[in-house]
């Protein structure tokens, strides 16, 4: 499964709503997770440019785009922007993997 890091801002509307009716985000937005097969792994509520970050993971980038559809077009949130992520771990062994992929590599310019 991919990890994802999505940050976005609660519409006027919506935080009207929130205020006038209090609620969970993370419990609605599970849901809507699950019902793809993906998997919350925590909301937050931020301070700043940005009203919310959600760290979550699904099994591909067709589920990830369909998910932001769905939140997109309810027009309860905007300013949507997505980051798949990847584990110190992970990394690791794409440093590993570029390093044995980079021998004879130049920059583009460069001369022998």
């Amino acid at each position: 499964m991919g990890i994802y890091i999505t940050q976005g801002n609660f519409s006027e509307q919506a935080m009207k709503g929130m205020v006038e009716n209090p609620e969970d985000r993370m419990v609605a937005v599970t849901g809507l997770m699950e019902s793809i097969g993906a998997k919350i792994i925590q909301y937050y509520v931020t301070l700043g440019e940005y009203d919310f970050l959600v760290v979550w993971e699904a099994d591909n980038l067709t589920d990830t785009v369909t998910l932001l559809m769905v939140i997109a077009s309810t027009g309860g949130t905007s300013n949507l922007k997505t980051v798949q992520a990847m584990t110190t771990l992970e990394a690791k062994g794409a440093m590993e993997r570029a390093k044995q992929i980079s021998v004879g590599f130049q920059a583009a310019g460069a001369s022998d």
